[in-house]
Parts: C-alpha cells; sequence; structure tokens
C-alpha cells in the first residue's frame, strides 16, 4: 500500500503547475499602463529573453560535457548507472524551463504593478504578490513533478520488488541525485549570470 501511494505524487506537480497556470492568466489580464510603459517593459523583455537564449547557449555545452562524464562515471561504481546522466539532463532542462517561467512572469508583473500602484497599492501589492506566485509554484511544481515521476521509472527499473532497504533501492536514489545535480548547476550558473546581467543593464 506504501509503496502504491507514490503514484499519487506526480499529481500534486500537476496542480502545482495548473495554478501557477491561472495565475499567470490574471497577472497577464491586468492592465499594462499607456503605451509608453508598454513600449518599455518590451525592451525590457527582449533584452531579457535575449540574455537567457545566450546563457542557454554555453549551459547546453556545459550539460552536455557534464552528462557525458557522468554517465561515464556511473559505469565504474557498483551503486550508479550511466542512466544519472539522463536524470541529469532532466534536471537541468526543468530548471532552466522554470528559470524561463520566471523571467517571462516577471517581465510582464513589473509594469502591471506599476500600474496598479498608481491607483492602489494594495492593488500593486496582489499583483506583483501573484506574479511572485507564479514562480514559486513553477518551480516546486517541476521539481516534485521531475523528482517523483524520475523516482516511480528508477524504482520500477532497479527495485521493483525487491527489498526497499536492499543494494537496489540504493542503486535507484543514487541515479535519482542526478536530477537535483542537473537542477543546481544550471541554479547555479543562472544565479551568476543574471546577477552580471543585471549590473550590466544598470551600468548601461
Amino acid at each position: 500500500m506504501g509503496s502504491d501511494l507514490m503514484y499519487y505524487i506526480p499529481a500534486l506537480g500537476v496542480l502545482g503547475l495548473v495554478v501557477m497556470i491561472a495565475k499567470a492568466a490574471w497577472v497577464s489580464k491586468q492592465d499594462a499602463g499607456d503605451a509608453n510603459m508598454q513600449q518599455l517593459a518590451g525592451y525590457i523583455a527582449n533584452g531579457a529573453s535575449a540574455f537567457l537564449k545566450a546563457e542557454w547557449k554555453v549551459l547546453g555545452v556545459f550539460a552536455a560535457i557534464a552528462a557525458i562524464l557522468l554517465a561515464w562515471s556511473g559505469t565504474l561504481v557498483a551503486h550508479s548507472d550511466w542512466v544519472i546522466a539522463v536524470a541529469f539532463l532532466i534536471g537541468a532542462f526543468f530548471s532552466a524551463f522554470a528559470g524561463w517561467i520566471g523571467m517571462n512572469i516577471a517581465t510582464k508583473a513589473n509594469v502591471r504593478t506599476t500600474q496598479a500602484a498608481r491607483t492602489s497599492l494594495a492593488q500593486g501589492l496582489k499583483v506583483s504578490f501573484n506574479g511572485g506566485t507564479v514562480m514559486g509554484l513553477g518551480v516546486s511544481g517541476l521539481a516534485v513533478l521531475g523528482l517523483s515521476l524520475l523516482f516511480i521509472a528508477f524504482y520500477r527499473m532497479y527495485v521493483n520488488g525487491a527489498s526497499p532497504n536492499g543494494e537496489e533501492m540504493m542503486k535507484a536514489l543514487e541515479v535519482l541525485a542526478g536530477f537535483s545535480l542537473g537542477a543546481e548547476s544550471i541554479a547555479l550558473f543562472a544565479r551568476v549570470g543574471g546577477g552580471i546581467y543585471t549590473k550590466a543593464a544598470d551600468v548601461g
């Protein structure tokens, strides 16, 4: 019975993403201000998009090299497997996708928060809070969905009837750690790269 519960966990991730989409749609429907504000917001959005594309090109090369090394090292350790490279790439993709969600909603929420705050500080807070909620739900929803689906896959691949306290479970968890490594690696580079980008934008 306990092992059957894990099949319901991905639904929680999907639920979080559904609420995220609803929040994002609400933010997008808010007033974006006059033509001048919308034009300025468009410049910011285009600059952010260009930054993400340039960053993803570099991170794509890094992720490919890291995945090859992980696949090779996974064959050298008894309690690991080359599949850890697949988990790493999936984690990297989910992390990059979460970053895109955050950047996309931030560029939309900024101008709408400014417009809302011109008439009501409470409404401005509501818009900005819902904008931040989108990013939070996106990260948590993707994390729960990715981890749970991979755990189910690796559980069926390695454990599948064996003792949950045996070496098979250890191998499944070892391979699953690749997802976290991929997500954290992309998040780290995005954090540092994003900080450099914002400073460059301030100077410019």
